[in-house]
């Protein structure tokens, strides 16, 4: 893939701040785009920007709170306004709700589906129509827990499956008209999932418990991504192991639940907020 796959392309990304969503506009803007990176938090939204404009790229941050459909509007509208275009739009604003089912609360549901489904499909609801002008690219931000449900997930891995539902819907909808749909599966990856809490907030002293053998870097993930986008493929999921289970998650349903009920995984998961 060249480096300038995506020279002369705006790409927005919203919860560009940290994570996935960072690496991803560093790695469109070293490839050519003009990256607008979008969430809630302005400074982080601004330092990634200063620093992709650093090592000669373009970029421009926008705040944007994806469960605010008339924010979303306005994003769009300030990306035209400011940078005149819209090429590739990103989906990517998620946070993880946990515990066990039996103890989340109604509005816990709720919050969980208003940012990773609500916010995504307003996302696209906005995006659509200047990525009709231009045959542009839609890209929704899975996980491979649309496949694997694992214990005290019930409303994250629930969010990511509607969310594939959404962008399956989508891809029949937008067929014909030049616009590519692509809904990324990532297994584990380095981010601030684990460091946010059931109200999405941020908290750098919360522990990660993720299995870090099986994490990949950011970096290494957005370039996968970024080749993925460009391909336009419908459908992707990464990493290695992100696709074994994505594929008996599928499949042999019963054996990963054997497997998370007997295997190292389950004993793992009950050292995690037991309370929970």
């Amino acid at each position: 893939m060249t480096q300038s796959s995506f020279a002369g392309q705006v790409a927005w990304i919203t919860g560009a701040g940290s994570g996935i969503g960072k690496a991803l506009a560093f790695e469109l803007a070293a490839r050519g785009a003009h990256v607008v990176v979008s969430g809630r938090r302005l400074a982080n939204l601004e330092s990634v920007a200063k620093e992709i404009e650093a090592k000669g790229g373009k970029a421009t941050p926008i705040t944007c709170d994806v469960c605010d459909e008339d924010d979303v509007r306005r994003a769009v509208e300030d990306i035209v306004r400011e940078v005149g275009r819209l090429d590739v739009c990103v989906a990517n604003a998620g946070f993880l709700v946990s515990g066990l089912v039996t103890k989340l609360s109604a509005e816990d549901w709720r919050r969980q589906f208003d940012t990773n489904v609500v916010g995504a499909a307003m996302t696209a609801k906005y995006a659509i129509p200047e990525l009709l002008k231009r045959g542009g690219r839609l890209v929704l931000i899975g996980s491979v827990a649309a496949f694997v449900g694992a214990a005290r997930t019930g409303p994250y891995s629930s969010s990511k499956a509607a969310l594939r539902a959404v962008g399956q819907v989508l891809a029949l909808e937008l067929h014909g008209t030049g616009v590519s749909t692509t809904i990324i599966h990532p297994g584990f990856v380095e981010s601030e999932i684990a460091q946010v809490d059931n109200k999405g907030v941020h908290d750098a002293s919360r522990d990660d418990h993720r299995p870090k053998q099986l994490m990949w870097p950011a970096e290494k993930a957005a370039r996968v991504m970024a080749n993925a986008i460009h391909a336009r493929k419908a459908e992707y999921v990464f990493t290695g192991h992100g696709k074994v289970g994505a594929f008996l998650g599928q499949h042999a349903p019963q054996l990963v639940h054997f497997a998370l009920t007997h295997g190292p995984a389950a004993k793992a998961a009950k050292k995690i907020r037991p309370d929970r």
